[in-house]
């Protein structure tokens, strides 16, 4: 049998993070946008951007993705299907697919900004 090394502190800890997960994923998506290029979610307009107070203001628009996947860079495609992955992974996975991603640690081939971003908004996910 194994015993539980949580402390108090620990359970402590996680439920601050747990409480403040939903703010620290939207802090990091907005990043996230700006860096994937504002045009692809929301209105796509930098006024959009800058008036987003919610996660649905700053949604990522499919129709725009798709139809510039063709001239965006490798690593482009994939820091945008993994963004896309997080509001609707079915069609965030395909996006993956196109990208050449087929597993996890694909997402290495980004930048350790882009992976930092993809991270934090894994730590802190609670669903759109």
């Amino acid at each position: 049998m194994s015993q539980s090394t949580e402390t108090p502190q620990s359970l402590h800890d996680e439920l601050v993070r747990v409480q403040h997960a939903p703010t620290a994923f939207f802090i990091t998506w907005r990043q996230g946008v700006k860096l994937a290029g504002m045009y692809y979610f929301g209105d796509g307009t930098a006024e959009g951007y800058d008036c987003a107070d919610c996660l649905d203001d700053l949604a990522p628009n499919l129709e725009r993705i798709t139809a510039s996947l063709g001239v965006l860079s490798s690593g482009e495609r994939t820091f945008i299907a993994a963004l896309y992955s997080f509001y609707n992974a079915h069609d965030g996975g395909k996006l993956l697919a196109e990208a050449g991603i087929e597993g996890l640690a694909d997402l290495c081939s980004l930048d350790i900004r882009r992976r930092q971003i993809i991270t934090t908004l894994l730590l802190n996910y609670e669903g759109w």
